[in-house]
């Protein structure tokens, strides 16, 4: 048996999470929770999986929850407690999947405990890729992706050499807008926005996934988990979302993983690596599809184009698209600003901010807070319709 903490379980991944455990049942079980506010669902989760501790990170749901759980499940709450899931004895896996930069510290103490981590929470390695690849490093914790492309990188850089790498193919759908001009973006609603074609996913990464902002934190988030160069990873616009992503060697060759748009199929693949234990999830039929490939209008969807600058210009500035972009997408998802007053509003707070060097890990987390204050103030100033 395997056991794990998972963190963000009453999210889409942490939910498809608990399915995959759900069907496997004879080899993997839960020993911690941890979730946000949602303790309907919440209590649910404790009810089936029985957890030994439960985390709630806002503090008057985890007293409701506690109220009503009658079972003996020790209930924690705030950073502390989402912290001290993550480091929980006796889990052998942590499953990081709370949405945003919340997750970075919960994830950083599961690896300083020596966890393994099935990561879904590409902030981590977006904001503080340097400090947790060191520390996976000294503890010897693996780290093995869950995001669909991320997975399928790492599936087919799998048995091949490093030196051998040409460049990473990182797939995009291209999102609810493809092929989009600015024009018409100007008035697409939050409704619009989180109607994505092929993915079911929160209303976060939705609405990133409409921006590409998404997928520039893909790039971000591969360059630190593979170790390679910004300039060795390519974004490529599959509409279809069959190839999940693709690496080229420099004999020429292109290894490409395919699949359908399920993510409990690179859930499954995290949770039980290096093995490849038989699942009964829909397979892919390749009879009458059509694979496409295009390259992204970065123009148009220059929130992709920012974060290759942010990468480029690396330090904290990774740090100031992802808290400039959360704060400004929670903005848009509240029908506060335009949708494309996203990108502008990021690129800004990083024309601004003055480049940090060399931060710990509590640093990293204040400077996180100051940003996403300051994006705050500057669109209540400037952009609030």
């Amino acid at each position: 048996m395997k056991y794990l903490s998972v963190l963000g379980s009453t999210g889409s991944v942490g939910t498809q999470t608990l399915n995959v455990v759900r069907n496997n049942k004879d080899l993997l079980g839960i020993k911690a929770l941890a979730a946000n506010s949602n303790i309907r669902l919440l209590h649910e989760q404790i009810e089936e999986f029985r957890p030994e501790i439960v985390a709630v990170y806002d503090k008057e749901s985890a007293f409701k929850l506690k109220d009503s759980i009658k079972n003996n499940v020790s209930i924690v709450y705030g950073m502390d407690g989402l912290c001290e899931v993550a480091a929980y004895h006796a889990a052998d896996m942590v499953v990081s999947a709370i949405s945003g930069s919340i997750g970075l510290l919960p994830t950083y103490t599961a690896i300083e405990n020596g966890k393994n981590i099935a990561l879904a929470n590409k902030e981590t390695m977006v904001i503080a890729g340097n400090i947790i690849n060191d520390l996976a490093k000294e503890k010897k914790a693996s780290i093995i992706p869950v995001d669909s492309e991320h997975s399928a990188i790492f599936q087919c850089l799998y048995g091949n050499e490093k030196e051998d790498l040409n460049k990473i193919l990182l797939t995009a759908s291209g999102g609810p807008f493809l092929r989009k001009s600015k024009e018409e973006l100007s008035n697409v609603t939050v409704e619009d926005a989180l109607k994505h074609p092929n993915w079911s996913m929160g209303s976060k990464i939705s609405i990133d996934s409409a921006t590409l902002m998404n997928k520039g934190l893909e790039v971000i988030e591969a360059a630190m988990l593979f170790g390679v160069d910004y300039n060795k990873i390519e974004v490529v616009v599959h509409p279809q979302s069959i190839v999940h992503s693709m690496v080229e060697y420099r004999d020429g060759s292109i290894i490409a993983q395919m699949g359908i748009a399920d993510m409990q199929i690179p859930i499954h693949i995290a949770l039980f690596y290096p093995q490849r234990i038989k699942a009964t999830y829909k397979k892919l039929n390749l009879f009458n599809k059509k694979l496409s490939f295009f390259e992204p209008d970065m123009e148009t969807f220059y929130s992709l184009k920012l974060a290759y600058e942010a990468i480029r210009i690396g330090h904290t500035m990774p740090l100031v698209l992802n808290a400039a972009n959360e704060i400004a997408v929670h903005a848009f998802l509240r029908k506060e600003i335009k949708f494309l007053h996203i990108p502008r509003i990021v690129a800004e707070m990083m024309e601004m901010h003055d480049l940090l060097k060399y931060l710990s890990i509590q640093e990293i987390c204040e400077l996180d807070k100051i940003i996403k204050l300051q994006t705050k103030k500057y669109i209540a100033k400037k952009y609030l319709i």
